[in-house]
């Protein structure tokens, strides 16, 4: 009976282990990154249709944060969004960020178009120059009203 339970606790732990591993794994796939490797900024637009917790942050097509908050501002009726940016990125302070379309029916993301500015955005600063999504319907029925 001994040698079952030191069979069994062998087993156990070969099996936390490799769940361990697993989990630890699928963080650096999805990029999740720990407390100090990123930086909050803020970004308020009309409309964020189509972005979510989550939702990739990138500059030059190559992802550096992520979407980690979404809200409402009551008093001026628009989406604020925080964002976190990877510590190593160092964002211009008259940077543009816009939400784009991953192609025709892809995924929405954030992008940043950097600025020319010597000064940087620091943690819980915000971006101020944004672009809105565009409701691809919208565009369809304007211009099929038109004709």
């Amino acid at each position: 009976m001994t040698g079952n339970r030191a069979a069994e606790t062998v087993i156990g732990a070969l099996v936390v282990a490799t769940a361990a591993l697993f989990l630890i794994y699928a963080g650096q796939i999805a990029g999740l990154r720990g407390p100090g490797q990123s930086y909050p900024l803020a970004a308020t637009f009309r409309s964020v249709e189509g972005v979510s917790v989550g939702t990739d942050v990138r500059l030059a097509g190559i992802k550096i944060g992520t979407v980690t908050d979404l809200g409402l501002d009551t008093e001026r009726f628009e989406a604020r969004v925080t964002l976190a940016i990877d510590r190593s990125v160092q964002i211009p302070e008259d940077s543009d960020i816009r939400v784009s379309q991953e192609g025709l029916l892809g995924g929405a993301f954030l992008e940043i178009t950097p600025g020319a500015s010597d000064f940087m955005l620091a943690a819980g600063d915000e971006i101020l120059n944004t672009q809105s999504s565009v409701s691809l319907l919208n565009l369809l029925l304007r211009f099929g009203l038109q004709e």
